[in-house]
């Protein structure tokens, strides 16, 4: 079942900037324009009021000039995931710069590992919204459900997730394949001469980033570093105790992998796997994203490298693209594009 908060919905007035600094509407437009009469203190604190809440009349203005305000559901992944909770932060954070372009962002939490259960979701936000954003399952049933949002009028974005053959309109996230192959490369290196077998952790191969990771992964391994035998890939839905058990299971049947590849989320549970099998120190272990826990894993030598994306610049560009696409204007691909960086612990940022 999908779950929704509430990210902004009301536009930031002249009035609510008058209220909040204690004046009235004719002093704030008195300090907006420069004109004399107003005592310093006043003017500070119509300023602050105004720095406070990132407030820009300008784009007020040119938003009502446009006549509405819009709305713009993101579907995200259910669950604790903290990169996805990191996106839903900054979007939190984002709620004066939407408010001051009359847009309403709404977080619906669903399981997108599901295909049924994330068409569905997908299926009740038909009239309901201008603009969405999902992290997507490539799956014919969400296809069609993207497809769905496309034909009555709503403009579709994918976020972290890509599903190409769909009609969505544009994809907010890194180059996936580039991604997995720089995990390939950084395991092949870190393992040395080594020779033996590389597990690969997933959350599900149906997931467009997870599979086009894994593709790339086992290019540079299979091109490049011929003495480690990727074993089969292992699927956890990026949950901790799923991800635990599938790699404990594996590590107890091959004494002899020294290399790990975690593609998704389910983190904590593949760090437990890794200690309580007493080879977290033995084992080079790559995975994605700075959090807190991937930070504490880096810092205590368990982790070896993050492949790091933005999750700011993604929520950021999924907005300013879905606006742009609602207001008809061209995209700025070089802008919205997102970068991926390799954090270790010397590097930590």
């Amino acid at each position: 079942m999908a779950e929704d908060s509430l990210i902004a919905t009301a536009a930031l007035t002249l009035k609510d900037i008058a209220r909040q600094a204690g004046v009235s509407l004719a002093t704030v437009d008195r300090v907006l324009h420069n004109r004399p009469g107003v005592r310093p203190d006043t003017v500070r604190r119509v300023k602050e009021a105004i720095a406070r809440n990132a407030f820009q009349p300008h784009v007020a203005a040119a938003e009502l000039a446009r006549g509405r305000a819009r709305r713009f559901a993101f579907v995200m992944p259910s669950g604790p995931n903290l990169f996805m909770q990191q996106i839903q932060a900054y979007l939190g954070e984002m709620s004066a710069w939407l408010s001051a372009r009359r847009l309403g962002v709404e977080m619906i939490g669903t399981d997108v590992f599901d295909p049924s259960v994330l068409a569905a979701t997908l299926e009740e936000l038909s009239g309901d919204y201008d603009g969405v954003a999902v992290v997507a399952l490539d799956h014919p049933s969400v296809r069609a459900a993207i497809n769905d949002l496309v034909d009555a009028g709503i403009k579709v974005v994918t976020l972290v997730s890509d599903v190409p053959s769909s009609r969505r309109h544009h994809y907010v996230g890194i180059d996936n394949i580039a991604a997995g192959r720089t995990a390939g490369a950084l395991v092949g290196r870190l393992a040395g001469q080594r020779s033996g077998k590389v597990a690969v952790v997933a959350g599900s191969q149906g997931l467009r980033d997870h599979a086009e990771r894994i593709f790339g992964f086992t290019q540079v391994m299979a091109s490049e570093f011929p003495g480690l035998n990727v074993l089969p890939v292992l699927e956890g839905r990026d949950e901790d105790d799923r991800s635990e058990q599938v790699l404990a299971r594996l590590l107890r049947d091959h004494s002899d992998i020294v290399g790990l590849y975690n593609v998704g989320a389910g983190t904590q549970g593949v760090a437990k796997a890794l200690g309580d099998a007493g080879r977290d120190r033995q084992v080079v272990f790559v995975g994605h994203d700075v959090t807190v826990l991937t930070r504490r894993l880096l810092l205590q030598g368990v982790m070896d490298a993050a492949i790091s994306q933005n999750p700011g610049h993604e929520a950021r560009a999924a907005v300013r693209v879905l606006l742009a696409l609602a207001r008809g204007e061209p995209i700025l691909r070089e802008q919205e594009k997102i970068r991926i960086d390799i954090v270790m612990r010397d590097n930590l940022p």
